[in-house]
């Protein structure tokens, strides 16, 4: 069921038609009130009050869903004081933008860690047709079905990324809210209901294992530190051996050249300052 426009008449129009009626109906009775038949009397009344049934306001960014007897009728988007079809119900249904927050949960990622994710989302309703007949409570529904695609989500990606080109919840959370809003999206789409804006608003560690994954965080932001130091640690070494040799300052052997690497390598990488010591005698001794 998809969502068609009913009728709809200005409210101040209809009215002024039935206070028009209103005034004929009154003036005939003063004038010849007892020439009037008591069944036309009733029937002109009843119209009145038939016709005074239509009447409702929608809002800005409301609408109107129009039933008669269970039947759908159309939805009415027209702003004011409106007029449809008399002894019809006309709930009203929202289509401003709204924020739902997700409650945080727990889940397993990709590599089985567990990891607790919660998101905000910004939905609005395009379809009232469907918002109020294809299911039940229509705000309910967007607050299951987005716990249900964050956990699942959450459950395709790793919270970090261990190998090369690996995507992760934290180092890639455009893309994983990007997969996120496109899964909510067909989840909703029988309900009528938009999604406009997605966004993480927690993503970390369980706390039994939040400990142990920071020292592997920072176990590993140590090993990727001295991988930096010791590649330009070798360059140097390699630069200063080949100006050496280029420029003939001085002839060393292997074992000369050996040794002057474990030395420079020793400055370089070490965390203290090097200690200089002073070489009274030749290289040898």
């Amino acid at each position: 069921m998809n969502e068609r426009p009913a009728l709809a008449l200005s409210g101040w129009a209809v009215a002024a038609v039935v206070l028009a009626v209103t005034l004929l109906e009154l003036g005939a009775l003063l004038v010849v009130h007892a020439d009037i038949p008591g069944l036309a009397l009733g029937l002109v009344n009843g119209a009145l009050i038939l016709a005074l049934s239509g009447f409702a306001i929608v809002q800005p960014n409301q609408s109107r869903v129009v039933t008669l007897f269970g039947r759908y009728l159309g939805s009415v988007r027209h702003n004011g004081w409106i007029w449809t079809w008399p002894l019809t119900r006309k709930p009203l249904v929202s289509l401003r933008a709204r924020n739902f927050e997700s409650s945080v949960i727990k889940v397993n990622d990709a590599a089985g860690n567990p990891v607790e994710i919660a998101a905000v989302i910004v939905w609005r309703v395009v379809d009232t047709a469907r918002a109020v007949f294809n299911v039940e409570k229509y705000d309910e529904f967007v607050r299951l079905q987005t716990e249900t695609a964050v956990r699942h989500v959450a459950s395709l990606y790793p919270y970090d990324s261990y190998e090369v080109d690996q995507r992760s919840l934290r180092a890639n959370a455009d893309e994983v809210m990007a997969s996120l809003h496109q899964e909510l999206q067909g989840q909703l789409e029988p309900a009528g209901v938009e999604v406009v804006r997605t966004q993480l608003r927690r993503l970390a560690y369980a706390p039994e294992i939040a400990a142990d994954m920071l020292r592997r965080q920072q176990a590993e932001a140590v090993v990727a530190a001295r991988t930096r130091i010791v590649a330009g640690a070798v360059s140097m070494v390699d630069l200063a051996l080949n100006q050496l040799s280029e420029q003939r300052i001085v002839e060393l052997d292997e074992e000369r050249k050996a040794a002057m690497v474990s030395n420079l390598l020793v400055v370089l990488c070490g965390e203290q300052r090097a200690q200089p010591v002073v070489n009274a005698g030749t290289l040898y001794q």
